[in-house]
């Protein structure tokens, strides 16, 4: 349920690292509590976005919560398919559902991330 390949925020992102970019999703524990997602305010191409700080917007039908970025660095894709289909943020989370691809400025920020482990005693979940 939790891919052990990614790294975890406590602000529930995930990241995982594909060569020198990072994409970049919420978690299921995440997508599961907002229940159904109904926008996601995506950043432009070329944004810079900073470490644990806001660059985004997610909105269900039970709360509107920003999006934290878990590395710093320049926005290079972003999935233009959740303008249309915003519910696949819940459907596949760590699929089609990922939200941004950053090239990092400061890929050692990584290691400040939880792995699964570490994420899953935070969310009192079983690995």
């Amino acid at each position: 349920m939790y891919p052990k390949d990614l790294r975890y925020s406590s602000e529930h992102e995930w990241a995982r690292v594909e060569g020198d970019r990072v994409r970049v999703g919420i978690t299921k524990f995440a997508a599961d509590r907002l229940s159904d997602v109904v926008f996601v305010e995506l950043p432009e191409v070329g944004a810079v976005v900073t470490f644990m700080q806001p660059f985004g917007v997610i909105e269900s039908v039970k709360a509107v919560s920003d999006l934290y970025a878990p590395v710093s660095g320049n926005v290079v894709e972003v999935n233009t398919a959740l303008r249309d289909s915003p519910e696949v943020v819940n459907s596949d989370p760590y699929g089609a559902g990922w939200i941004i691809v950053v090239e990092p400025s400061d890929p050692k920020e990584l290691d400040k991330l939880m792995t699964v482990e570490q994420y899953l005693k935070v969310i009192g979940e079983e690995a």
